[in-house]
């Protein structure tokens, strides 16, 4: 399709064949600032991703940034969309792409744009990795414990969007429904919602999981799920996890419950435990014994608690990066939402989306340049130069602006990227 707004600069497309990622030195990636604070600390961010590429490469590689729209800036160059289909498309070609926060109404207005991208593009998994960085405040008394990688399936489950207004007719068919048929009655005032999960869906998550867990060489991976409660949904998911690994993996991977019949509970070289955890004794447990976990894969509702809530455990959101990835397309992006009324201010934390470049610089297997950042970010947070966020915790730090924070990141890379 040819475009209408966007503007494609000098660059080479990064492709995916045969289930690899191709990817040039001069690579072209979309970009969407976002709404809010996005532009603030979109503009950082990219700053930091931009001196660690050159000082890992010296010159040798360079990201060509295409600007994309959605959201408010979308709105204003389409008419009033909030997401044009040149936006979707042109991500679907260029394969690789990250944004800011996007404005979604709460209660009404225009369906969630992140769910839509999710489900445009088919980005099945919300890939959202949350660790301690040295240095950052944190309510627990050992943050360091907590290193996990959530795998969150991104397209069935309540987010699916099949829901009816306790007053429309699709609800009160619904209801008519159940009472004709199963003889269950539901109350006339009460809105009805679908909670789809499927094989399918399951299966290529916990896939994705299991992929990530050996590539990475970590030690399990864990099923969060409410099957106690509902069986044929998350029991399923659960059940399915199970079967996945060991129709695809049996080879590598054992059972919680082989581990302690068969190896006296010493997990054998090279083998990855598979074990579940019912979900409310998993947050549980995430806050007493947070080590017992290094990949958790989970139904997307879960999965929207449990990131937020691990990631409070070390820090908070406003540093916590996420991903949402398919086969063959990936788009990463800040985990919070917009604040606008800090909009403009040049104020708050970009940590989430930075780290959010930080995940897609290892996809693209530039792993040096993502390892700038965190050594840079780390000593500058130990420097205690810090945003408003992290000054109000750390008695004796230096509040800085969001730019101020970024030059000091990447001048905490070394000489020669300081420029604002």
């Amino acid at each position: 399709m040819a475009f209408q707004k966007i503007v494609v600069p000098a660059g080479e497309k990064i492709t995916y064949r045969d289930g690899q990622l191709q990817v040039p030195d001069h690579p072209i990636v979309g970009m969407i600032e976002g709404d809010g604070i996005g532009p603030d600390i979109s503009r950082a961010s990219r700053r930091v991703w931009e001196a660690a590429v050159e000082k890992a490469y010296r010159g040798k590689r360079k990201i060509a940034w295409m600007d994309l729209y959605a959201g408010e800036s979308a709105m204003e160059r389409y008419g009033g969309n909030p997401l044009p289909d040149e936006t979707v498309e042109t991500i679907r070609q260029y394969v690789v792409a990250i944004k800011g926060p996007l404005t979604t109404p709460v209660g009404g207005g225009f369906r969630s744009l992140n769910v839509s991208l999710r489900i445009l593009l088919d980005l099945y998994a919300c890939v959202r990795p949350v660790r301690h960085y040295a240095g950052v405040p944190s309510p627990m008394i050992d943050p360091s414990r907590v290193d996990v990688v959530i795998f969150r399936e991104n397209t069935e489950d309540v987010y699916a969007g099949i829901e009816f207004p306790f007053d429309s007719p699709e609800a009160a068919k619904i209801r008519a429904f159940f009472s004709r048929e199963f003889k269950i009655t539901i109350r006339d005032d009460a809105g009805i919602g679908i909670k789809p999960i499927s094989v399918f869906g399951t299966k290529r998550l916990v896939r994705k999981a299991i992929r990530h867990a050996l590539e990475r060489r970590l030690p399990s991976v864990t099923l969060i799920h409410k099957g106690n409660i509902q069986k044929y949904t998350e029991g399923a998911f659960r059940a399915w996890g199970y079967e996945l690994a060991k129709e695809e993996f049996g080879d590598v991977t054992i059972t919680e419950d082989e581990l302690h019949a068969q190896h006296g509970g010493q997990q054998p070289a090279g083998k990855i435990v598979i074990k579940d955890r019912i979900a409310d004794i998993a947050f549980q447990l995430m806050q007493l014994r947070p080590d017992e976990f290094s990949v958790l894969a989970m139904p997307n509702l879960n999965g929207d608690y449990m990131s937020d809530a691990v990631a409070a455990q070390v820090g908070g959101i406003g540093i916590a990066p996420g991903a949402n990835i398919g086969d063959g397309t990936a788009v990463f992006e800040a985990t919070h939402g917009t604040a606008p009324k800090y909009a403009g201010q040049d104020k708050v934390n970009p940590g989430s989306l930075l780290f959010s470049g930080v995940m897609m610089l290892e996809y693209m297997g530039w792993h040096e340049a993502g390892q700038l950042i965190t050594d840079a970010y780390e000593k500058t947070v130990q420097q205690k130069t810090v945003t408003y966020d992290f000054a109000r915790q750390m008695p004796g730090s230096r509040e800085v602006k969001t730019s101020e924070f970024a030059t000091a990141i990447i001048n905490n890379m070394g000489r020669g990227f300081n420029k604002a």
